[in-house]
């Protein structure tokens, strides 16, 4: 591919259409990246229920701190920088607990040790 912009903002069709490609391609990708963390939040719902039921906290660190190791090495095999990765599931864990929390005030709260991040 070649650069295309001449000063005057004009593209290259060629340039333009792969751009397009590109570009819907990553739109695919959100979408899909979308509907799986829909997906995630709805077992990790699951859990909290679970938790709130048996009076469970939710959080717990030992299986984060799993997770995270897990993550970062698969990050690493797919040639994806692990810090990104952990900050993302670290992003999503804290929604995780943030939810669990709410379903266990609604339940009258809880204690004890159980997985947060499932």
């Amino acid at each position: 591919m070649t650069t295309s912009n001449t000063g005057t903002g004009a593209v290259e069709p060629a340039v333009s259409e792969e751009l397009a490609r590109l570009r819907d391609s990553i739109d695919n990708i959100d979408a899909a990246v979308v509907h799986m963390l829909a997906e995630r939040f709805k077992c990790t719902q699951q859990v909290g229920h679970l938790k709130a039921r048996h009076r469970l906290p939710p959080a717990d660190p030992a299986r984060e701190a799993r997770q995270i190791a897990r993550l970062r090495a698969l990050a690493e095999s797919a040639k994806l920088d692990p810090a990104f990765a952990e900050k993302f599931l670290n992003f999503i864990v804290a929604e995780v607990i943030h939810h669990h929390e709410r379903i266990a005030e609604s339940n009258g709260g809880g204690a004890g040790a159980a997985p947060a991040s499932d």
